[in-house]
């Protein structure tokens, strides 16, 4: 089963990309969403390091909402920053302890926070015990830190590694 249909979650998701991106229903979009949906990890299984297992796919769900409403939110606070001006700005780096062990998990996380306008992941220790990211507009950086490890990493914690 695993080699016909690799990750069954990713299949859907893609598939909604897709049609989301094709902006059309017609079955035909929707056909080619499916195929590449399957194909797609079909092809890329020997590529990932780890077999994926979710634990708890409600907390999956609800990391979703939170990373969607997070990048609407940041999007309108970087706008606003735009329009205040540069000197309002207070870039900076921050270190983030990492709880995360796996590849997959690390990756997730960094690839979320890069996501969210006004954040980048900037580099990861050789030890993956820290990883830096810079912050746009970052005037308490503790505050930066306690909101990426509460809002993204335990979920993600919850989602792929606790058992």
């Amino acid at each position: 089963m695993r080699r016909w249909l690799p990750h069954p979650i990713l299949t859907p998701t893609l598939a909604l990309i897709w049609v989301l991106l094709a902006n059309s229903l017609a079955p035909g979009h929707i056909l080619l969403g499916l195929l590449l949906g399957w194909l797609i990890p079909v092809f890329t299984l020997r590529f990932w390091p780890e077999p994926v297992l979710v634990r708890h796919p409600l907390t999956l769900l609800r990391f979703l909402l939170v990373v969607g409403y997070d990048i609407l939110v940041a999007n309108l606070a970087v706008a606003w920053l735009i329009l205040r001006g540069a000197n309002h700005i207070q870039p900076a780096f921050v270190v983030v302890p990492l709880a995360l062990r796996s590849e997959l998990g690390i990756s997730l996380l960094a690839n979320t926070i890069s996501l969210t306008p006004g954040t980048v992941s900037s580099w990861l220790s050789p030890d993956r015990r820290f990883l830096v990211v810079q912050g746009l507009d970052v005037a308490d950086p503790e505050a930066l830190v306690a909101t990426i490890k509460r809002r993204y990493e335990a979920p993600i914690l919850r989602i792929l590694e606790s058992c």
